[in-house]
């Protein structure tokens, strides 16, 4: 019994393998899966010396497969059509548009002429929406404005001369007076007695403010094209080169032509399909069935002889 369990497992074995397989046979005429059909955005078909020469275009993203493409052998009014060769191009476009930029920076003076070397004459750009390009200086659009301002204060002073007063008497001399726009006020007054006059010399005191910039803001404006490349596409041509299925029909003959034979072109032979890619499969099928019978048989036989040899010892002993 012990010799008998392995030859037992052989054939369970061999029977586990035959059943995956005839499982994973496909239908007799099921078609093998294909990719998405291509279809062509242009086809320009010309004539050629006895031929035809058509030429289709496909223009496909960079993530499609140009493998896809049908370059098998067809026939088309006619022809039988078979690949020469397919190009590649690539599709490019671009956008180009006007573009300004406006630029800022600080200056500690308003001389143009010590400006000017701080702006430079061109400026490259690249915008948040992908378009790059070269920009030149406007110069007509450079303003200068004050950054902000500060104020400071001094004395002035101003002189006046009083002639042939009665008295010296300062009640007789002005308190305030103005000078430039300001208003300053009596601070002295120095007496000259002349005969009998007086000569009153004032003198008058006050304040004066002035705003000054503390910096300058200068503005200019840069000006120009930008271009936006859009690429991503690649146009595939596949070139066919066509020639009649058929040779044209002759004539019949006259009495006096002697060429009386006529030659007529075959079909093409039909390949059935599936009959190549079934073979390996079936190989696969008849190795594990071989195995198997294999098997079953030296177990039948191993069991044949093991009876009759229990049968003969019967026999002696009784």
């Amino acid at each position: 019994m012990k010799r008998i369990t392995p030859l037992l497992l052989a054939v369970v074995l061999a029977c586990a393998m035959i059943c995956p397989a005839l499982a994973a046979e496909a239908p007799e005429g099921t078609a093998p899966v294909r990719p998405a059909a291509l279809y062509p955005t242009e086809v320009v078909e010309t004539e050629t010396g006895g031929g035809r020469r058509l030429e289709k275009g496909y223009l496909l993203p960079a993530a499609d497969n140009p493998a896809n493409i049908p370059t098998a052998d067809f026939e088309r009014e006619g022809y039988r059509y078979t690949l020469l060769d397919v190009t590649r191009q690539d599709y490019t476009e671009s956008e180009t548009r006007e573009h300004t930029e406006t630029v800022t920076l600080d200056s500690g003076t308003k001389d143009m002429d010590k400006i000017m070397p701080q702006l430079a004459a061109t400026r490259e750009v690249t915008t948040e929406d992908g378009f790059t390009g070269i920009l030149t200086l406007d110069t007509a659009s450079i303003t200068v404005e004050a950054a902000g301002y500060g104020s400071s204060s001094r004395t002035v002073t101003a002189t006046r001369t009083y002639p042939n007063l009665s008295d010296a008497d300062s009640s007789l001399i002005p308190k305030t007076i103005t000078d430039g726009g300001r208003t300053l006020t009596l601070a002295d007054v120095q007496w000259l007695e002349a005969g009998e006059f007086y000569n009153a010399t004032a003198s008058y005191t006050g304040t004066a403010t002035s705003k000054y910039a503390t910096g300058y803001v200068i503005t200019a404006e840069y000006a120009g094209e930008v271009v936006k490349t859009i690429s991503g596409e690649m146009i595939y041509t596949a070139v066919f080169s066509g020639t009649p299925i058929n040779a044209p029909a002759q004539n019949e003959p006259g009495p006096d032509d002697g060429n009386n034979d006529s030659m007529e072109t075959p079909p093409p032979e039909q390949t059935e399909p599936g009959t190549s890619g079934g073979i390996g499969l079936k190989w696969l099928l008849v190795l594990p069935i071989g195995a198997g019978a294999a098997g079953l048989a030296f177990l039948g036989k191993f069991l044949l002889k093991k009876y009759k040899a229990k049968k003969e010892w019967k026999e002696y002993t009784t």
